[in-house]
């Protein structure tokens, strides 16, 4: 294995392999630290976790552990993925873990560059933007979990760490990988080794990844991987490595517990013509909704067409909900109950699962027991139709924000698409 990665989510985990794969280069998704050793035949090792909202001391384990797994299989650089709108919190998870990351692969200096131009992230003057809107004006800040209302990612960062923290602009990006490989040596020297660098362009992400080639640790949303395969394997040979995808027709459902504002658009487009359920927080912890009595509806709309069950209710219905029951107490009863529905459909038949929303991901990844996932086409910028590594299962996992409008419908045909 030639690139070890780390992801703090499942749906963020599938993007960074997504880019990876359309690199050229032969990926496999982990979900969790494996227990057995890699195949040799995989160049670059996404191991997945569930670790963006956890408390501090169990993410840093997680990331911890599965580093150790990736150098035990000759890893000769590595990449801690976060969103790239930065979910976090201003105690962590992500300055904890690059703390961490770097001392144990004792890593002098390391890049924070969560942009991704194609879905709109750019980071300038070290403020990260989602299209025109800081980040802190995007919807983020209304995040049930991890509510974003600084936009500066220095600022951000600086609570979490305890090393300093650095930024090579926009005009040095432009000049290349020369002008940024010295800017980084320039703030490591001035004792700021953990460095936010802009990026507005995917030819800044290329150019990054080039000044990067003998950097141990670089961290960043998916995007920060653009330019990597080219360090790690002949570039003649990169675009001939894509394998066939084969899809599957059998029966399907739509499982969306994410609350963003793209989700919400998608859920309303989706349910206006075809059969939808709602999972109400109060009902659910009152104990009035059964995953088996759900799953039974979903079965038998799915003859008809992919039924969708969500939870993607409004920023004041969540937090009103969160009000009355507590934050942690809706987010696992949510997330349990798509795990055992995610369970109870495919045990029933249903053969194509589109969810929506990272944790929700991680919760029906991680109830299935899905130990490793194969990489398929993209079906939007970031998100890579999906494949079961141990079972006839064809799956897309989507970050809140990703895709557009008429997305679910567009990920069950890409789901079913055999090859030509």
């Amino acid at each position: 294995m030639l690139l070890g990665c780390i992801g703090d989510d499942f749906t963020g985990s599938s993007d960074l392999a997504n880019t990876l794969a359309k690199g050229g280069m032969r990926v496999v998704q982990y979900s969790g630290v494996p227990d057995a050793p890699a195949d040799p035949s995989v160049e670059a090792g996404v191991v997945a976790l569930k670790s963006r909202t956890v408390p501090v001391d169990k993410a840093v384990s997680a990331s911890l552990k599965a580093c150790d797994w990736l150098i035990e299989q000759g890893c000769r650089q590595f990449v801690f993925k976060y969103c790239s709108t930065f979910d976090s919190t201003p105690e962590g998870n992500i300055g904890p873990v690059i703390d961490a990351l770097m001392e144990r692969l004792g890593a002098a200096v390391t890049i924070v560059c969560p942009a991704f131009p194609a879905t709109g992230r750019s980071i300038y003057q070290g403020h990260l933007f989602v299209k025109d809107k800081l980040l802190s004006e995007s919807g983020m800040e209304n995040h049930p979990l991890t509510p974003m209302t600084d936009a500066d990612l220095r600022r951000w960062l600086k609570p979490q760490t305890k090393q300093g923290v650095g930024h090579v602009g926009a005009a040095a990006v432009f000049e290349g990988p020369e002008a940024i490989a010295a800017g980084l040596r320039r703030e490591m020297d001035a004792g700021r080794p953990i460095v936010v660098v802009d990026a507005i362009r995917d030819a800044d992400l290329f150019a990054i990844g080039k000044a990067a080639k003998d950097m141990k640790l670089v961290t960043g949303g998916s995007g920060i991987a653009l330019g990597l395969p080219a360090n790690l394997i002949d570039p003649a040979t990169l675009k001939e490595r894509r394998t066939p995808w084969h899809g599957d027709g059998g029966l399907a459902a739509i499982l969306s517990g994410s609350c963003s504002t793209m989700t919400r658009a998608q859920v309303e487009r989706y349910r206006a013509d075809h059969p939808s359920l709602e999972i109400d927080a109060d009902k659910l912890i009152a104990g009035e909704l059964e995953p088996e009595e759900v799953a039974d509806w979903a079965s038998s709309a799915a003859s008809k067409a992919a039924p969708l069950i969500y939870s993607s209710a409004e920023p004041d219905r969540v937090r009103a909900a969160q009000e009355r029951h507590g934050k942690e107490r809706v987010a696992t009863a949510i997330e349990g109950f798509f795990a055992e529905i995610a369970r109870e459909l495919t045990g029933a038949g249903i053969s194509r699962l589109v969810v929506a929303g990272g944790e929700t991901s991680g919760a029906v990844v991680e109830g299935l027991g899905l130990s490793a996932l194969e990489i398929g086409p993209e079906i939007a910028p970031g998100v890579p139709a999906l494949k079961a590594s141990d079972r006839p299962l064809w799956l897309t996992l989507k970050s809140g924000n990703f895709g557009a409008e008429d997305f679910f419908a567009e990920a069950l045909a890409v789901l079913k698409r055999r090859p030509a």
